[in-house]
């Protein structure tokens, strides 16, 4: 499925779409998530990004945000399910290139990837969507916060396995209507 909002479009990750993770591979992208990642650890991950489009969108995707209406391809965003404080939730996380940061591009995304995510979701599906961005990522923040999530205050977060990050805990209830 595609989704179309505010000015973005959002397409499940293909094989195409590697070079957007080589892009937003650099120490600035990644300084509030351990940093630039290995040749190796990116191709694993675009081969699970690649992997999750195959699977029921229930189990989690990741696509590819396009700025309209030129169709620039602009970062990333997704969603998957994990355990959080004793329940199966859902986290998200994006990811939107320097060239494109300050245009909406980030909160248009997360607003649609909501609308991706409650149409995914099955009746006993996970209630919430979380975020989990650094205290001190001020933009990730405010997408938060503009995309109508709630902050449920700052926790003990590791992203990736083994970096331990000061996070904002994010909540929005998938079942609420706006």
């Amino acid at each position: 499925m595609t989704h179309t909002d505010g000015g973005v479009r959002l397409s499940p990750w293909s094989a195409e779409d590697f070079e957007l993770l080589l892009a937003a591979n650099t120490p600035a992208m990644t300084a509030h998530i351990g940093g630039p990642e290995t040749p190796e650890e990116l191709r694993g991950r675009h081969r699970r990004y690649t992997a999750l489009s195959e699977e029921p969108a229930a189990a989690g995707r990741m696509y590819r945000i396009t700025l309209l209406p030129d169709a620039v391809p602009v970062g990333s965003i997704g969603f998957w399910p994990r355990t959080w404080d004793g329940e199966t939730v859902y986290e998200t996380g994006w990811s939107v290139l320097p060239g494109f940061q300050g245009r909406g591009a980030a909160t248009a995304a997360a607003t649609a990837l909501i609308a991706e995510v409650r149409a995914a979701r099955p009746a006993d599906g996970p209630r919430f969507l979380h975020a989990y961005p650094s205290v001190g990522h001020a933009a990730s923040n405010a997408v938060c916060r503009k995309a109508g999530f709630s902050l449920r205050g700052e926790r003990r977060f590791e992203y990736p396995p083994g970096n331990p990050l000061r996070s904002n805990d994010w909540r929005l209830d998938l079942t609420a209507t706006r």
